[in-house]
C-alpha cells in the first residue's frame, strides 16, 4: 500500500501522532486541513503525469465552464480555488504549452482574453478523467454522507460571505 494511502486510511491522531487538540472543533478542522492536503498530493500526483500542476487545472476546467466564450484574466482569478494563485504566470505557462490563446478584447481593447485551445480541451478531458477515478475510489462515502458534508462545510465557511 502507498505510504500516503496509508496515513490517510488511519485516524489523524495516528497520521499526525498526537492526540492533544484543544476540542474536537479544533480537531475537525485539523482533519480538514489534513484531508485536504492528502487529496490534493494524490491528484496533484495524477496531474504531474498531464503536465499540468493544480492551479493550471483549475485554470483549464474555468475556461471550459465558458468555452467556446472567452473570459479575461480577472474573471479568471475571481473563480479560482486557491485566490493567491498568480493568474496571470498560471496563463502564461499554459499558452507556452498550447493549451489556451490570449488575445485582445474586442470590447476593450486594454483587456486580455483567454480561450482554450482544442489541444486544452483534449488535455482537459484526459486529465478530469483520472481525477474523477481517483475521487470516486478515494471519496468512499455515500451520497448522502456527501450532501451532510457539504452542508457541514459551508456551514464552515459562512465567515467567508
Amino acid at each position: 500500500m502507498h505510504v500516503c494511502t496509508y496515513i490517510c486510511v488511519v485516524k489523524l491522531e495516528q497520521a499526525i501522532q498526537s492526540t492533544k487538540f484543544k476540542n474536537e472543533v479544533h480537531k475537525a478542522g485539523l482533519n480538514i486541513l489534513y484531508t485536504a492536503w492528502w487529496l490534493k498530493t494524490q491528484m496533484s500526483k495524477e496531474l504531474k503525469e498531464f503536465g499540468l500542476t493544480h492551479e493550471q487545472y483549475n485554470v483549464l476546467r474555468i475556461l471550459k465552464g465558458k468555452y467556446p466564450d472567452q473570459m479575461c484574466v480577472r474573471d479568471i482569478a475571481c473563480r479560482m480555488i486557491e485566490k493567491n494563485s498568480n493568474v496571470p504566470r498560471i496563463i502564461d505557462r499554459l499558452e507556452i504549452k498550447k493549451l489556451v490563446k490570449r488575445s485582445t478584447s474586442a470590447l476593450d481593447k486594454r483587456e486580455t482574453v483567454i480561450t482554450l485551445t482544442q489541444g486544452g480541451i483534449t488535455l482537459l478531458e484526459a486529465s478530469t478523467v483520472v481525477l474523477n477515478k481517483i475521487l470516486d475510489e478515494s471519496l468512499v462515502i455515500t451520497e448522502q454522507d456527501a450532501l451532510a458534508l457539504n452542508g457541514l462545510l459551508e456551514k464552515v465557511r459562512l465567515a467567508e460571505s
